[in-house]
């Protein structure tokens, strides 16, 4: 085995509150020194690696942060690393998040070595779950814990282009080969992971292991919207007669579900029960009420003329075909329909599969954010009403999260926001896990992203973005999200409870992948076809089918 002497690089020059400086005293010319170490070859000073500092027995495991150098007034070069401490090793050198026993200046800064590696991820091993590989160590396999990274709720982030897709597609290849007995809910708002090529079909998972529902054909009708949802759904909330529209809607609303229930048996009707009502009567009560009057014509009703824009927005959404799927359910016509709707979302027709893909390419996107809302308070109902929840844990992945669960309250979408907020909040109680993965972290709910327990960070560059990001990790890993703008395609730091400490890691590639690649616009410009069918376009267009 290697001796200490050997993998010294530095000394440490300062300590301060989250960091260190430390000083190398190995250089090759000017050059940052390559170490040896066992077989693999370690290059000094690359972000993200771990270095191990030591000092009269205390082992304190650190990652660079930052590399530079300075020119000595003698001539020469000396090299300086930034260090964030992450953990220490205790006397049987187990691994231990956070530091205890800091060293002091002239503590000895070393290259970690692959079996003291391996130390620093043992935790995880026994699991499987291999996502990726130490970047600086490609033979270290780095494993996460999927309890805590899917009941405790992740968040994947970064900007476009980063990989996030490519992430989620090689999350959930290696989920199902591990936990066979998996339950995923994919929420794929531009079809990215199961699409059409043509005549030929394609896919990012393995056939046998998921089950394809566009979001239209699933019917997840009208009558399932909460109170919250249908206020977002058909009311303007800057129009000045909002909050008397809502208020009429209701009270209609809770008169209409128990009248057309009222011979449900050991039912208890709110306003938000999961039950049918006539959308037809709705529009009436609130048409009869609006051209209200009394005393032969003479006198309008108190309600008279309150309701135009709700009567025009209702009756627009209702004759507009791509709205069908929602407000004409052709399956969808009865309460007792609720059972065989949620068997087929969350996977429990037969032959069952793990993951069930829900597709809102074909999806208007004004009614996006409702529907995806929908579909993730169905799950987290599903399990609240589920006495064997704990057995039966659901994953919800949620793919563009900002656009359906923003961050500023008293937007359109406010119900929506609350219901999946209401999600991240409770749902680990009852074995509901949200994953949200969003290009614009700082356009997300703070509320659902401070209940996440881990951080999946791909490249993120804009400032706002990683500002954000810092102010939701803990304080001794803050520092660690200036390494987000340095990572390549598919390359991420993971942060928080799925991890033993801190890792930038390479995500496995996904097989199949997902169509997310970006378009090739030389070689498509230089040799591609230069025409493409227009008919067959427009009738795409007009049956609203991808």
């Amino acid at each position: 085995m290697m001796d200490s002497t050997q993998t010294e690089i530095g000394r440490v020059t300062e300590v301060r509150e989250n960091i260190m400086i430390a000083e190398l005293t190995r250089m090759d010319g000017e050059d940052f020194p390559v170490v040896t170490t066992a077989s693999d070859e370690v290059a000094v000073g690359q972000l993200g690696a771990y270095m191990m500092v030591k000092q009269r027995g205390i082992e304190v495991v650190v990652m660079v942060i930052s590399a530079g150098q300075e020119r000595l007034d003698g001539g020469g070069v000396c090299g300086t690393l930034t260090l964030v401490p992450l953990g220490e090793l205790d006397k049987d050198h187990r691994f231990h998040r956070g530091v205890i026993h800091y060293p002091t200046p002239g503590a000895a800064v070393h290259v970690v070595r692959p079996d003291e590696i391996a130390i620093l991820f043992e935790k995880f091993q026994s699991t499987g779950f291999e996502l990726g590989y130490l970047p600086t160590l490609t033979s270290m396999g780095v494993c996460l814990d999927p309890t805590a990274l899917f009941g405790r709720h992740m968040a994947i982030l970064g900007q476009s282009g980063a990989g996030k897709s490519w992430s989620v597609a090689s999350i959930l290849q290696r989920t199902v080969k591990v936990m066979p007995k998996a339950k995923v809910i994919l929420l794929d708002l531009h079809g990215e992971y199961v699409w059409s090529d043509g005549d030929e079909h394609h896919s990012a998972f393995e056939e046998g292991t998921y089950r394809y529902l566009d979001a239209r054909n699933l019917e997840i009708p009208y009558w399932l919207l909460t109170y919250g949802e249908l206020v977002d759904l058909l009311i303007d909330r800057d129009d000045a007669k909002a909050s008397t529209q809502m208020a009429f809607l209701r009270e209609v609303l809770l008169m209409l579900r128990r009248k057309a229930n009222s011979g449900m048996e050991d039912a208890h009707i709110t306003i938000d029960s999961p039950v049918y009502f006539s959308l037809a009567e709705l529009f009436h009560q609130f048409k009869r009420a609006n051209e209200q009057v009394t005393d032969f014509g003479k006198v309008k009703g108190a309600l008279y003329g309150q309701f135009d824009e709700f009567l025009i927005k209702m009756q627009s959404r209702f004759n507009d075909v791509r709205y069908d799927f929602l407000f004409k359910p052709k399956r969808r016509k009865s309460s007792a329909s609720l059972v065989d709707l949620l068997q087929e979302f969350v996977g429990l027709v037969e032959p069952q599969r793990q993951i069930t893909v829900i597709d809102f390419s074909s999806v208007p996107f004004d009614v996006r954010p409702t529907v995806s809302a929908q579909i993730g308070r169905l799950a987290f109902e599903f399990n609240y009403w589920n006495p064997q929840s704990r057995e039966f844990p659901l994953l919800l992945v949620c793919e563009e999260a900002h656009n359906y669960i923003p961050r500023e309250a008293g937007t359109q979408f406010e119900g929506t926001r609350r219901s999946m907020e209401r999600i991240a909040k409770e749902g680990r109680k009852y074995g509901v896990g949200l994953a949200v993965v969003s290009q614009r972290p700082h356009e997300l709910s703070e509320t659902v992203l401070a209940q996440c327990g881990s951080f999946i960070c791909l490249r993120v560059t804009n400032p706002d973005d990683q500002q954000y990001i810092r102010d939701l990790v803990p304080d001794a890993e803050s520092n660690l999200v200036n390494i987000l703008a340095a990572l390549g395609r598919g390359e991420a730091m993971a942060l928080g409870e799925a991890v033993p400490l801190p890792t930038r890691f390479q995500f496995h590639l996904p097989n199949p992948a997902p169509n997310s690649n970006d378009i090739d616009f030389y070689n498509m410009w230089r040799d591609g076809p230069g025409t493409v069918d227009v008919e067959a376009i427009v009738r795409r267009w007009r049956r609203q089918g991808r």
